[in-house]
């Protein structure tokens, strides 16, 4: 589960309504409310001056070839329907004997943790755990991805294979978030929450699960295809796949953190894709959601990676536009455009000179 970035060093006014969360994580409550990067309004006493960012020939060529992209994609019976939100049941119970994480005492979305979290031998062991069996819980899940069956259905069953484990479901309660997985369909970018709608042929859904076990979590996200996805939109999940993957090829023990967002949005941009820059990878560990905060758009950001330390990358990769609106929920979040979104996520491990997928299968 991710977290959302802001801007806060200017007053913004609302385009959209957007969500404030990040995969579930929420911004220190000092954070100003998202909005779109290229437009920046600062309040004075008498009016509002708007200031427009000169777009420069890259981002030109990126919109050019967005818009090529998207023309690519079946129109007429076979165009996508927007998503429409279905029936939610109630939350599923969990056994008294299973550990459950503090947050859940709340509805309140806790505040991101100031530490990084860097394990001994013990909590390593611990942390391989539970990633190992995230890792598990997902490929499981993906197993479920069919033409008729319902998100919520793979609620269900995720729920179910996680508290057999002795496990808890990470998001279920946080921040009153009311299910134990994100299924997140076609245009929606994260935070998807299962309800009675039906997968059809031709979509596309992110499952993000995280698990608490023995006081640890471990956090990954997939994109499967239901059945005959269009071409270009099983190369935008390819292609968000390959993101990741690269990402995580920069990381080792005193990497910039930047390298990471400057990798991943070098690749997409040769195809065209834009990259989310709303939400971020996070620290996690015996803490769901801490620093260090990892932005996959390009970015100048300050700080080094430390040997031992674990965090998730989780870019979104869209076929069109990267601003997005939210639900009433609060939680489900779209692109603006209606066009797809494609996520993928590990948890990994900095060593001496690399990284260490956690939550690989």
């Amino acid at each position: 589960m991710a977290t959302a970035a802001a801007i806060t060093s200017v007053q913004r006014l609302p385009l959209q309504h957007c969500s404030s969360f990040l995969h579930g994580i929420a911004l220190p409550s000092s954070s100003s409310t998202l909005y779109p990067p290229s437009r920046y309004y600062i309040q004075s006493t008498k009016r509002f001056f708007v200031f427009s960012k000169r777009i420069s020939g890259l981002e030109e060529a990126i919109r050019i070839r967005r818009e090529r992209e998207l023309s690519k994609i079946s129109i007429g019976s076979t165009r996508r329907l927007p998503l429409k939100r279905g029936k939610v049941s109630p939350r599923l119970p969990v056994p008294g004997h299973i550990q459950k994480p503090p947050y859940t005492s709340s509805t309140l979305v806790p505040e991101i943790a100031s530490e990084y979290q860097i394990h001994d031998a013990e909590g390593l062991s611990k942390m391989r755990a539970a990633c190992k069996l995230a890792a598990q819980v997902l490929d499981y899940a993906g197993t479920l991805v069919k033409p008729s069956v319902t998100t919520n259905e793979i609620d269900e069953a995720v729920h179910q294979m996680i508290i057999e484990a002795g496990a808890y479901p990470s998001p279920l309660g946080y921040g009153g978030f009311p299910k134990s997985v994100c299924t997140s369909v076609n245009e929606c970018m994260c935070h998807g929450i299962p309800d009675s709608r039906k997968l059809k042929d031709g979509d596309i859904i992110n499952i993000d699960v995280t698990v608490y076990l023995n006081g640890y979590h471990g956090d990954t996200s997939k994109t499967f295809l239901c059945g005959n996805v269009d071409d270009a939109t099983k190369k935008l999940v390819k292609v968000t796949e390959e993101c990741l993957h690269i990402g995580i090829s920069v990381c080792k023990d005193g990497a910039p953190f930047r390298n990471i967002g400057n990798s991943i949005s070098e690749h997409a941009e040769k195809f065209g894709y834009g990259v989310v820059d709303r939400f971020v990878g996070h620290g996690v560990g015996t803490v769901f959601h801490s620093e260090p905060l990892i932005f996959h758009e390009r970015n100048k950001k300050p700080g080094t990676m430390v040997e031992g330390m674990t965090f998730t990358i989780e870019p979104i990769l869209t076929l069109g536009s990267i601003e997005c609106i939210a639900w009433a929920d609060n939680w489900t979040t779209l692109t603006d455009d209606g066009s797809p979104a494609a996520q993928f996520e590990h948890s990994i491990l900095i060593t001496k000179s690399g990284a260490e997928i956690l939550t690989q299968a």
